[in-house]
């Protein structure tokens, strides 16, 4: 697994398709933050690809990143791992606000879960 240091955090590569992404505590993203996300992933996996959010630190967005995160063509699923309430809440509230975006995420408790979520979901599809 390769590691990237980002400004404000950092993203594993787990596979060539499998990005592990996780933010900063306290780290407030705004747009120009989302591009470089953006820009990073599009440069560094094999599209289409997935992305397990790892929400061991307190976050947030502006607004205008709420917007735009996660909005790539290219990112085929997401995994989410939360580890209290209010990382559930502020993750359902980014679910709400892109709703017409057709996201095909999945929340869980545990790493190991959503890295096999994302596993299956990475093999289905390539099976088609």
């Amino acid at each position: 697994m390769k590691v990237f240091i980002l400004p404000f955090g950092k993203i594993n590569i787990i596979h060539n398709t499998i990005a592990e992404v996780i933010i900063n505590e306290g780290v407030v993203m705004d747009l120009d933050m989302v591009n470089q996300y953006h820009d990073f992933l599009l440069q560094n996996l094999k599209s289409p690809f997935s992305l397990l959010v790892n929400k061991e630190n307190s976050y947030s967005y502006k607004f205008d990143a709420q917007l735009k995160i996660a909005n790539l063509s290219e990112i085929k699923s997401m995994a989410v791992v939360i580890y209290n309430l209010s990382a559930d809440m502020a993750t359902q509230i980014l679910i709400d606000i892109n709703k017409g975006n057709d996201w095909n995420i999945k929340l869980f408790n545990e790493r190991q879960m959503a890295l096999d979520w994302l596993l299956f979901d990475d093999n289905k599809k390539n099976a088609v």
